[in-house]
């Protein structure tokens, strides 16, 4: 080798060593959501948001013919396209919309303008290619010309939705038909479910202000996962509620609720107050709250479960419910029927009154937390745990 070709190969050496070298401090100047996204993998399905059908909305044997329904939500992750589930789950007879949107763009079921959901049933999109932003409030209209109840919703939503027709636009606090919203993503690694009761659905928390505790965790996640909530007020794990209103049983609902879920990874199950409200005993409590984390298993989901939070002072409170919900939760904190516990209970409590709220917690009802004791119940979950 000639000296001349021995400079050229040192000085191609070290031009790799420092270009390696920038690299490296690159990279560990690089944010980690960065890294994420230049390492990205492949697009898929995950639900952005979700509401589990409730029942059939009272007085609504016809329908809303020749109305727009104008369902708001708010996503927990945005993606590049979007499809939507609605359902017909407690119609009486084939529900037809004859017009769909996502924001203003068209949707399309079959490749089809229009579609018909037969009585007892659901129905996916076809994917249209809408940029859905994340933490944001996203407007899914449905068009019903003919009637076509009752018609399935979900109350208690704590935000304002619409109807449109000719006599204008009247405010609703009900989201109807619609009950998923999907986006194709490569940031995402999944879909985290809140699997629960009034208390997972935010009842007694501000009106559209998004504060409900799945919210809080959402927002902490920063589009790491999305997360949907499958919370129903008033709903049982092991029976259903009277008035058609509190959904079917948590057992009964979790295949179509949880498992059903596009890019469904992990389940956080916080039910089973209603049941002790009720009148159920622990041992039948936590063996449902068991058979929920076995078939969550069986489909590869993670699970983490709640511990009841307290009810000293609401109106159903006895010392007998009191225990059976002590009993719950000394089976949960166990650590044999999920694979992690996130402490609502201890997150919530009075430390000097553990049968009741903290008074900066409570709704006011004793039963349910506001806005404060939401956010603190958001930021208790293991976000590593997930």
């Amino acid at each position: 080798m000639t000296l001349r070709r021995g400079y050229a190969l040192l000085a191609a050496l070290v031009a790799i060593v420092v270009a390696l070298s920038v690299g490296i401090v690159l990279l560990a100047r690089t944010p980690a959501s960065a890294v994420r996204s230049q390492l990205a993998r492949p697009s898929a399905w995950i639900g952005t948001w979700a509401a589990a059908p409730a029942g059939a909305e009272p007085g609504t044997s016809r329908g809303f013919p020749g109305s727009t329904v104008r369902n708001i939500v708010h996503t927990s992750i945005g993606g590049t396209q979007a499809r939507i589930t609605l359902s017909n789950l407690y119609g009486a007879r084939p529900l037809r919309i004859t017009r769909a949107t996502v924001g203003t763009i068209r949707v399309t079921f079959a490749g089809r303008m229009a579609v018909t959901i037969p009585a007892g049933r659901q129905t996916v999109s076809d994917p249209v290619r809408v940029r859905v932003a994340a933490d944001s409030d996203l407007v899914v209209d449905v068009l019903t010309p003919g009637a076509s109840g009752p018609v399935t919703y979900h109350p208690h939503t704590q935000q304002l939705s619409a109807l449109v027709n000719g006599a204008g636009v009247q405010a609703t606090p009900y989201w109807r038909y619609l009950t998923a919203v999907d986006v194709l993503t490569n940031r995402a690694e999944g879909t985290v479910i809140a699997f629960g009761d009034s208390i997972t659905d935010g009842y007694q928390s501000t009106e559209g202000a998004d504060r409900r505790w799945p919210d809080v965790l959402a927002d902490r996640l920063d589009g790491r996962y999305g997360v949907v909530n499958a919370g129903i007020a008033g709903n049982r794990l092991l029976t259903e509620g009277r008035g058609g209103r509190s959904g079917r049983s948590g057992l009964a609902r979790f295949d179509r609720d949880v498992l059903a879920h596009s890019g469904a990874k992990t389940v956080l199950v916080a039910l089973g107050i209603n049941d002790v409200l009720h009148g159920s005993d622990a041992a039948s409590i936590t063996a449902g709250l068991r058979e929920l984390t076995a078939r969550a298993h069986a489909r590869g989901l993670r699970v983490v479960g709640a511990t009841l939070t307290p009810f000293g002072g609401y109106a159903r409170a006895t010392a007998r419910r009191e225990a059976v919900r002590e009993e719950v939760n000394g089976a949960i904190r166990a650590g044999k029927i999920f694979d992690s516990v996130v402490d609502f209970d201890r997150v919530v409590r009075d430390p000097y009154a553990p049968g009741r709220m903290l008074g900066r917690y409570d709704s006011g009802d004793h039963l349910h937390p506001g806005d404060a004791g939401y956010r603190a119940m958001g930021r208790a979950v293991s976000v590593a745990g997930l």
